[in-house]
Formats: C-alpha cells, structure tokens, sequence
C-alpha cells in the first residue's frame, strides 16, 4: 500500500502541476500575450475563457479513459492519461504570442489546453481507483486520500515555480520567455512519473470482474444517470472555492487592489500546504465518523465562510488574505479528502472507473470551469470588497449542501454499489 499511494501521489502531483501552471499563467500573462487587442479585463477573462476549456474536456477525458479503465483495466488509464497531460503541457510553452502567429496563437493556446483537460479526465480515476481497490476496507479513505494530495503538491510546484521566476527575473524577461519555463519542466515530471507508474500491480476488484461491461458509459446513463448528476453537483463547490482562491484571487489582487504577485502566490500557496498536510487527518475523521457527515459539514463551513473570504481578502493585508484562504481550503479539504474513497465506493465495479470519473469531473465543469470568469466579471461590477462573489460562492455550497444531502452512507460496506436514496 505505501507504494502504491505514494505511485498515486506522485502522478496526480505531476498532472495537476500541467494543469495548475496554466490556471497561473492565465491569471498573470496570458491575457496580454495572446489577447493584446482586449483591454485587460476582457483579456483576463478570454485568458480564464480557454483555461475554462480544460473543464470541458474533463468529463470527455473521463468517459475516454474511464472506457479503458473498466474494459482493460486501471494501469492503462495512469500511463495514458499521463502522457497526454504532459506533452499538452510542454507544447504550450511553445506555441508562439500573438505578436507572432496573430489568431492562430489563442487558437493554438484553447486545443492544448482542451488536450490538458482531456488527459487529466482519465487522470483522478485511474490513479484513485488503483489505490482504492487494493486498500483494506477500514482504512480506504486513508490509503485514498494520498492521491488527494497530489493536487496541492502540483499546485505548490506550478506556483513555487512561478514565484522564483518572477523573483529573479524582470517583468520584460517573465513575459517574454520566463512564464514558459514551467511548462517545459513538465516533460521532465511525466518522464519521472512514467517510470514510477511502469511497475504498479493492476486493481484486485478488476481482475474479479467477470463480465466487463461492453460500453461503460452507455450503462452509466442507463443505470446510475441520477447518481452522476448528484455526485457531480456535490463536487461543484470543491472546485468553486478551490479556483476561486488559487487562480481568481490572484488576478483580483494583482489587476484590482495592484498587489505583487509574489506576495498573493505566497498566501496562497501557504494556505494549500496546510491544506494538503491536514488531508491524511481529514481522510482518518471519514473512516471513524463517515464520509457523509464530513461532507455535509465542509459544504455548510463553505457556506458561511465565503463572505468572509471576500471580505479579508479585499484588504489586501497578506495575514488576512492568508486567513481568507486558509478558512475556504480548510472547508474545501473536508469535502475533498474523502472524496477517493466516497466516490469508487458509490458505483459498482464494472462501470466505476467512468462513474467515478465522470462524477469528480463534471463538479469540475459546474464549479471549476466558470468561477473565475464569473467570478471576475462580479468584481469589476462591484466596489473594493466583491460581495457578488461571496454571494456566487455561497449559491454554489448550497446546492451541493443538497445534493450531498441525497447521496447515501457509504462507510464501512465494502466497495459495492449503492444507489442514493429516494
């Protein structure tokens, strides 16, 4: 078990560093790289208009992926996904600035992107699943939540990244070619996590299966269609407040409140370490209490906290952002830390590596994809505190309050499926 969580850990690491570094990207310089005929505004929002499109292909990444996973097995789906994450990734470090190639750039900079999100669709099942599966039923959401971890540590590296670049370069040098150098880097993290995934043993619950269902997703849609719909407005607001806080913040108190960057990533990022070292806690609080109740608990914390959020963040004194940040994460994460185990433990094993995935990345299309659009639109119309973006987030955590509140209990049955209740 610890090497295959660590295996799993380190894989989501790598695919969300391809995919955070772009969300960073689009919230610094790409507006003005790719959109220079826009005002800064509405370049920001074209820029978060193509990082919403990895959003989109999530949940095609998902049914892709997810087929592979239920009809040939997990181990495909992590190398698959792998690779098409990475090479995405370091191809936008090399499609050249509108200055350069004119429409064919942000044409360019959407398709990669669209590619990143397709890839990472596969990504959470296969990696989720694999450690899922083989983890003792009392100890599931622990041994699960290690590829939990793998975002925050992605998210650290893409922004740590971007920090000591910004720090040591000039602003003319981190426009010109310095923004790149993160997605090039990231050919070198899919070779490693190629090399730590080669060896994996494949899922013991696949291997059972005696019939493979024919097409996984068709039977999704038939038999489980309702539970998609629930689990994925569940998750909706996990990814709200996450980008919220880790990619519209950050062009907020840079563009509106004219803060350094350095100093936001640096709240910022601090906030998602704690977040991810109390992740393992979390996962041991749903294997004693429930997976439910930890869930319902993070939606109803969310609710509450986002006015806040708004409201310390629009001081723009870094101790009070940091709080800000660290409040919503701290809600966010006990949602989320369960989540691994949660999810696979909703479907049955012949289609639960598309349910799964399908599920998380649909939340991802609801919550992720149109928040720092939305989010950024709400600001520039309100004054310095933005109260129309607590207000979006606060809507957000409610009704995944209630679609959480019709999903069933899952701890301690064993991985089997389970429908919500009527």
């Amino acid at each position: 078990m610890p090497r295959l969580a660590a295996a799993s850990l380190a894989g989501t690491a790598i695919e969300f560093y391809d995919f955070f570094v772009y969300g960073t990207a689009a919230a610094l310089v790409l507006g003005s790289l790719f959109f220079p005929t826009f005002s800064p505004v509405a370049g920001t929002l074209a820029a978060f208009g193509t990082f919403g499109a990895g959003f989109v292909a999530r949940p095609l990444g998902s049914v892709l992926f997810g087929h592979l996973g239920d009809r040939h097995g997990r181990r495909p789906v992590l190398v698959g996904s792998l690779l098409l994450t990475g090479a995405s990734t370091v191809a936008v470090g090399c499609v050249p600035a509108y200055g350069t190639i004119g429409v064919a750039a942000p044409a360019l900079l959407l398709l990669l992107r669209f590619l990143q999100g397709l890839g990472l669709g596969g990504e959470w099942g296969g990696a989720v699943l694999l450690t899922a599966e083989h983890a003792p039923a009392r100890r599931r959401g622990l041994w699960s939540s290690f590829p939990q971890m793998g975002p925050p540590l992605g998210f650290v590296l893409a922004n740590g990244s971007v920090l000591v670049l910004s720090v040591t370069l000039s602003e003319a040098q981190f426009a010109r070619w310095g923004w790149r150098v993160p997605f090039w880097a990231a050919g070198i993290l899919a070779v490693a996590g190629l090399w730590l995934r080669s060896s994996l043993p494949e899922s013991p619950r696949f291997l059972e299966i005696d019939v493979h269902a024919r097409l996984p997703f068709a039977e999704l849609v038939r038999r489980h269609w309702r539970l998609v719909l629930l689990t994925g407005g569940a998750l909706a607001v996990g990814y709200a407040v996450f980008y919220a806080v880790t990619t519209w913040s950050l062009a907020y108190a840079t563009e509106r409140l004219g803060l350094s960057r350095t100093v936001v990533l640096g709240c910022v990022m601090a906030a998602v370490v704690v977040k991810g070292a109390c992740t393992p806690l979390v996962a041991l609080l749903g294997d004693r209490f429930g997976r439910r109740p930890l869930c319902l608990a993070g939606c109803a914390a969310t609710a509450l906290w986002m006015f806040p959020m708004v409201m310390l963040l629009a001081t723009g004194a870094p101790p009070l952002m940091f709080l800000g940040f660290l409040g919503a994460l701290l809600a966010f994460i006990a949602m989320f830390a369960v989540i691994s185990a949660y999810l696979p433990e909703l479907y049955e094993p012949r289609v639960r590596c598309t349910g799964a995935a399908v599920g998380y990345n649909l939340g991802g299309v609801l919550g992720g994809a149109l928040t720092p659009i939305v989010a950024t639109a709400l600001a520039e119309r309100g004054g310095r505190v933005p109260w129309g973006v607590g207000a979006y987030l606060t809507g957000i955590a409610l009704l995944s309050l209630g679609c959480f509140a019709l999903l069933p209990e899952t701890r301690p049955v064993a991985v089997a499926a389970v429908e919500p209740a009527a």
